[in-house]
C-alpha cells in the first residue's frame, strides 16, 4: 500500500464496539469487494469494502472476516480467511498478506487460508443462533451488479435455511459516523494532501489552460504524497460548466474572466477528503463574482457554526436555506414576493442552490449515517453551500470538512485558502 501503516489498535477497537451491539451467540461475516472487469482482460483498480476494512484493516481482494464474540473456543471469535499465495501469484500479481502480516495489520490472531473457510463455517453454523450479513444499503446507492456479499447471502441462506439472519448494515451505520482520534488523524492527512494539490493549482492556473491540465496537477500532487489518487471523480468546471452539479468531463478551455469551480479531494488510507474551491482564471474576481463568492462564504461560515452536538441534519438544512434565501434576495436573484409565495416543499432558493449543505464524511465520501440522528462528538461533515447562476455562467461552491467536538467543531481544512482576497494574492505570486 502507498499509505503509512495504520496502528492495529484502530481495528481492534472497532471490533470491540461492534461486539457490544451484536445479539448473543451470533456471528458476523463480511466479504471483500470484487475485482470488477472492464473489457477484454482488463479490470478496475481494487477498492476494499469499507466495512471489512473498518473492522480489520485488510486491504486485499478475496478476503473474508468472521466474528463470533460468544464462540465457546477463543480461536473462533475473530477469524480472517485470506487468499493463499504461491510463486505464480507472486510473479504475476505481486505480494499478498502472509498470516503474520495479516495479524500485524488487523490484530487478529487466527488467520486461515480461504480453502478452509467452508469447513470452519459449517462448524460455526452448528454453534451459533444467527448470522449478521453485510450488504450496501446506502440511501444513494444504485447497485446493478451482483456483489460478492450478494452471492454469499444467496449461498449461505440456501445451505442453512433455518438460521436467523440479521442485517449488519444498521450496526455499521451506528458505528462508523463516530470517528476515533486515529481516524481523525487519517482524515486530516487526506485534507493536508488536498491542500498541497490546491496550492499547486493556484500557481498553475492562467487563461487558456484546460480543465484536464488542472486535474493532472492535482493527481500529480496527490500521488506523490502517498494518496491512491482522487477520493471521487474530480469536478474541474470553468464558466457555465460550474452550473452542472456533477460535471466531470473536465475537457474545456478555461477562459479569461471565468471562474473555475474545483470539487476535489484526496484519498488516503481509504479515507477521503472533500473540498470545493472557486478561483478566477485570470487571478482576479470581478465585482459581481466576488459578491456571489462572499455571499456563499457567509452562508458557509454560518452553517459551519451550526454543526454542533445536538442538531439534526434536516433542521440544519432548513436553517441554512433561510440564510441562503436572504443572500439571494440581496444579490437580486430572488424577490421577497417570490419567497412569500414559495411552495414549502420546493423553496424559492432551490432555483439557485439545489443540493444539501452537508453529508457525513469518512471511508465513503458520502459516508454512512442516519439523517435523523442528532449530531454527536466525533462526527465529520462536509459544509458546502453554493449558488449557481446559469444566466451569468457562474457557479460558486465552497466546501470544508468539519469535525464535531464536545465543545464546538474543528475545521480539518482550516489551512486551505478560502477568502477571496487570499486566493487572489496567492495567484499573483507566480
Amino acid at each position: 500500500m502507498k499509505y503509512a501503516e495504520i496502528p492495529r489498535t484502530l481495528f481492534i477497537q472497532n471490533r470491540q464496539r461492534l461486539f457490544a451491539l451484536m445479539f448473543p451467540n451470533h456471528i458476523a461475516i463480511l466479504n471483500s469487494s470484487d475485482i470488477m472487469p472492464t473489457n477484454a482482460d482488463g479490470t478496475m483498480p481494487f477498492r476494499q469494502n469499507n466495512d471489512i476494512f473498518y473492522l480489520s484493516g485488510i486491504d486485499q481482494e478475496e478476503s473474508i472476516l468472521v466474528l463470533f464474540p460468544d464462540a465457546p473456543e477463543s480461536r473462533f471469535r475473530e477469524m480472517l480467511f485470506l487468499k493463499e499465495t504461491n510463486e505464480n501469484i507472486e510473479i504475476w500479481e505481486g505480494h499478498k498478506y502472509t498470516k503474520d502480516e495479516a495479524t500485524k495489520t488487523s490484530g487478529i490472531e487466527n488467520i486461515y487460508w480461504l480453502s478452509s473457510f467452508h469447513t470452519i463455517l459449517h462448524t460455526l453454523m452448528g454453534l451459533c443462533e444467527g448470522v449478521y450479513l453485510n450488504t450496501n444499503e446506502h440511501s444513494r446507492a444504485v447497485v446493478e451488479v451482483e456483489t460478492r456479499d450478494a452471492r454469499f447471502i444467496k449461498k449461505i441462506k440456501n445451505e442453512y435455511p433455518l438460521h436467523q439472519y440479521e442485517r449488519l448494515t444498521p450496526l455499521m451505520i451506528h458505528l462508523r459516523p463516530i470517528k476515533s482520534n486515529l481516524e481523525v488523524n487519517i482524515l486530516q492527512e487526506a485534507c493536508n494532501i488536498t491542500e498541497k494539490g490546491f496550492r499547486r493549482v493556484l500557481s498553475f492556473v492562467k487563461p487558456n489552460v484546460t480543465e484536464f491540465e488542472i486535474e493532472a496537477e492535482y493527481i500529480h500532487e496527490f500521488v506523490r504524497n502517498r494518496s491512491r489518487g482522487f477520493a471521487y471523480t474530480p469536478i474541474i468546471a470553468s464558466g457555465y460548466n460550474a452550473c452542472v452539479l456533477h460535471y466531470i468531463e473536465n475537457s474545456q478551455v478555461c477562459k479569461d474572466g471565468e471562474v473555475i469551480l474545483m470539487d476535489v479531494g484526496a484519498e488516503y488510507s481509504n479515507y477521503n477528503a472533500d473540498m470545493t474551491r472557486c478561483i478566477p482564471v485570470n487571478g482576479k474576481f470581478t465585482t459581481r463574482q466576488k459578491q456571489v463568492y462572499n455571499a456563499v462564504l457567509r452562508v458557509m461560515k454560518a452553517a459551519t457554526n451550526m454543526l454542533k452536538v445536538g442538531n439534526v441534519l434536516n433542521e440544519y438544512h432548513e436553517n441554512v436555506g433561510e440564510l441562503m434565501t436572504k443572500e439571494l434576495i440581496d444579490l437580486g436573484l430572488l424577490t421577497t414576493q417570490e419567497v412569500q409565495n414559495q411552495d414549502k416543499d420546493m423553496p424559492a432558493y432551490k432555483k439557485y442552490f439545489m443540493h444539501g449543505t452537508s453529508h457525513h464524511l469518512g471511508l465513503d465520501v458520502h459516508d454512512v449515517g442516519n439523517r435523523y440522528r442528532k449530531f454527536e462528538s466525533g462526527m465529520v461533515f462536509t459544509c458546502e453551500p453554493g449558488i449557481y447562476i446559469r444566466e451569468e455562467n457562474l457557479g460558486i461552491r465552497l466546501e470544508n470538512d468539519i469535525l464535531i467536538t464536545s465543545d464546538g467543531n474543528f475545521d480539518l481544512m482550516r489551512n486551505i485558502p478560502l477568502e477571496a482576497e487570499e486566493i487572489e494574492d496567492l495567484m499573483h505570486q507566480k
